[in-house]
């Protein structure tokens, strides 16, 4: 079975850090995405950062420069880094896994079929 669980939300002023972790169990896969989504009230799921199972990553246009993903195999753990974070960083963050092929990961929620429950991150001005 499956199970991915986030972690690491939280309350922050606005240019504070948090750094979030998605472990994962029970996945195994050669070729992958991992992907960090957030969503906020009233708004559409939306990607916020991929990693490939090559190394290569992706980040949506508004978190660029701010936002790192990374992840340990060893931990089976993967992490977003985030600083500066600002207002509208503020969301319930999840992390999703699918299998892939070669292509860039893509920011499709329909795509993945794996996912966590969720962390909130609240950013204060």
């Amino acid at each position: 079975q499956v199970r991915l669980e986030e972690s690491g939300g939280g309350s922050v002023q606005s240019g504070g850090s948090l750094r979030l972790s998605c472990t994962t169990s029970g996945y195994y896969s050669s070729r992958y995405c991992l992907a960090w989504f957030r969503q906020a009230p009233g708004k559409e799921r939306e990607g916020v950062a991929s990693i490939h199972s090559d190394g290569r990553t992706k980040y949506t246009n508004s978190v660029k420069g701010r936002f790192t993903i990374s992840q340990d195999n060893a931990r089976n753990t993967l992490y977003l880094q985030m600083e500066s974070l600002k207002p509208d960083d503020t969301a319930m963050y999840f992390c999703a896994a699918a299998n892939w092929g070669t292509a860039e990961c893509q920011f499709i929620p329909l795509i993945f079929p794996f996912w966590g429950q969720g962390t909130q991150v609240t950013v204060s001005s």
